[in-house]
């Protein structure tokens, strides 16, 4: 099962950094984005709470697993992306973030953050929200693209996969080429139509004869 370990950033509280702030100072403009922080192993917990205590808007995705000691087996909640948490914050003014004990980088290309796409994180939000089991799952490339039509996570979006013999929908996070797996009933989900044109354009040129380079 999936929990989130999240703190939400109360509209009375203001610690004087314009990372709580709106886009513009405008209430109703857009937040500022979500990015990826990747810290020290272990230290989810600790880098999240000291981000609360700065004010900042965090996500921290957990799941439960059981885990065996020499005398016992205990289920504990262990992060869904080990060594990495999301955070909302102004991207031009990163330094508190960056100064945060446990912190090692903010995750992006050339030195430059990269946002994480507004879809995903709302998708493992809904994911964590619903109560139902999901695990890490290595990041996939290919696959079909499905929807989900009915239930508790109607409207989410993933690839369909199968492990055991028990479907599963997997929701991505492109930036950090990780995913999250939760099983699904097949009867639920539809194909996307461009994965359906996808499907039936592989398959008519399957019957079609390939060139041949020399």
């Amino acid at each position: 099962m999936a929990v989130a370990y999240r703190f939400k950033v109360p509209k009375t509280m203001n610690s004087g950094s314009d990372t709580l702030q709106k886009a513009g100072g405008d209430p109703e403009a857009t937040p500022f984005p979500w990015f990826a922080l990747q810290v020290r192993t272990q230290h989810e917990r600790g880098v999240a709470e000291f981000l609360r205590g700065g004010g900042f808007d965090w996500f921290l995705p957990l799941y439960k697993c059981r885990k065996r000691w020499s005398d016992r087996v205990k289920e504990v909640e262990v992060p869904l992306f080990p060594g990495y948490l999301f955070c909302r914050f102004n991207p031009h003014d990163r330094l508190p973030i960056l100064k945060t004990p446990g912190v090692i980088q903010i995750v992006g290309y050339n030195r430059q953050p990269v946002e994480i796409d507004e879809t995903e994180i709302s998708a493992i939000q809904t994911l964590v929200g619903s109560g139902m089991s999901s695990q890490p799952w290595p990041y996939l490339y290919v696959g079909d693209k499905v929807q989900i039509e009915s239930g508790p996570l109607q409207g989410m979006s993933g690839i369909l996969t199968n492990f055991k013999g028990k479907h599963r929908l997997i929701v991505s996070v492109t930036l950090l080429q990780r995913a999250v797996a939760v099983e699904i009933d097949t009867a639920l989900v539809t194909p996307h139509r461009v994965t359906e044109e996808k499907r039936d354009a592989r398959a008519y040129a399957q019957q079609r004869p390939m060139p041949v380079a020399i």
